[in-house]
Parts: C-alpha cells; structure tokens; sequence
C-alpha cells in the first residue's frame, strides 16, 4: 500500500495546531495549505481574504444569512449580489472541499481543519490527527499571541463551539468524532515533541498497515 503523503490536522482553536501543521511542512519539504487555502477561496469568491477568515468552519450569523436572502429577493440584490459573489458558508464550503481534494489528489501536503480530515475520510494515503490542549494553556497560548486574558477565554470558549456546529451540519457528526482521526495528541506537552509523536506516528503506521 502507498505510503501517507497528505496530513491533516484538526485541532481545538489556541491548542497550536497551526504552528504545528506549519513546522511538520517545512520538516517534510510538504506544502501547507492553512492560509494559503484562505487565499485561494478568497481569490475564486473574488472577495476580500478577510470575509472567507471571518465565515471558514462557521456556520452564517443569523443576520447575514438574513440579509443574503434581502440580496437575492430584491432589485437592489440583483445589482449587489455579484460583486458579493455570496460569500456564505455554504459556498465557501463548496469551494474548500473542492480545493482539498484536489490537493489531496496532488499529495505532499498537510491541510489544517477547513473538513479536511472528514472530505478525505476514506482516502488511503492520508494520515488524520487531531491535537487538543488544557484550557488554560490554549489561554497562555493565545496571550503570548497578545490577546488579553479576557479575549482569549472568550476565544476559547466560543470558537470551538461554531466548529462543533459546522462539522454537526455539514457531516452529521459531534465534533470531534474520534474515528476519523489515527491519532488525537495533547500540545501540552511541546510543540516540537508533539511533530517528533506526529512523524512516528505516522511511519509506523505505514509499516504495520
């Protein structure tokens, strides 16, 4: 059987999985598809890079998806709506699945969340990790980043929960279901040696599989 030549990483929002995904990019020489995907769906809504951070792995606000259906049911709406390119979070998922299966296809990369660990489920050649972390050390996390305190429980507290609610709709599923990942590592005990764990892990699974 082929070996893992796509990695995606999930991760609870301040546990790292970012900086993580990043420095097991450039350990492998793979091509890291975190905010480069953010730019590439901006670039395809034609929208600002901004509007797709703000509505990725989230389900619409009730007064955008209320405003959306003011655009597509007026005249106003039908001058509008094109320069909006309906930038929601249904067509943003679209185009995210898209882009992630074909980067799968392409190999030699790690995809961070974006559905990526449940749009390629049932790909063999793809390893699945999700990585976790004590809240108060998301909390640190987030403050050495140059949140306040305050924000960063906030962050904490909320973000994970539009998450939970994105994979509920779009997958059926509670978030995070841990049959979909190989392994689900704490970040609490280093970035470096969570790569090291990530790497091994991944090397022998290939040999036992």
């Amino acid at each position: 059987m082929a070996k893992f030549n796509v990695l995606t990483i999930e991760r609870e929002y301040g546990s790292g999985g970012n900086d993580i995904a990043k420095q097991i990019s450039e350990r492998l020489g793979w091509k890291l598809w975190d905010q480069l995907l953010t730019s590439e769906i901006a670039r395809r809504l034609e929208c600002p890079k901004m509007i797709v951070e703000e509505r990725e792995e989230v389900r619409d606000p009730l007064h955008y998806r209320l405003f959306k259906a003011f655009l597509r049911g007026s005249f106003e709406g039908s001058l509008s709506a094109p320069l909006l390119k309906l930038a929601d979070a249904e067509s943003i998922r679209k185009i995210t699945e898209e882009l992630i299966k074909d980067a799968a296809q392409h190999g030699n990369c790690v995809i961070v969340g974006r559905g990526s660990a449940y749009y390629l489920h049932d790909y063999p050649h793809v390893f699945h990790i999700f990585v976790y972390a004590p809240f108060e050390n998301k909390i640190r996390r987030l403050q050495a980043r140059g949140k306040s305190e305050a924000e960063a429980i906030e962050l904490a507290e909320t973000v994970d929960q539009d998450r939970a609610e994105f994979i509920k709709k779009h997958f059926d599923v509670e978030w995070p279901p841990r049959q979909f990942f190989h392994m689900m590592v704490n970040s609490a005990m280093g970035d470096e040696n969570v790569v090291d764990t990530i790497l091994g892990a991944m090397r022998f699974c290939e040999e036992f599989r």
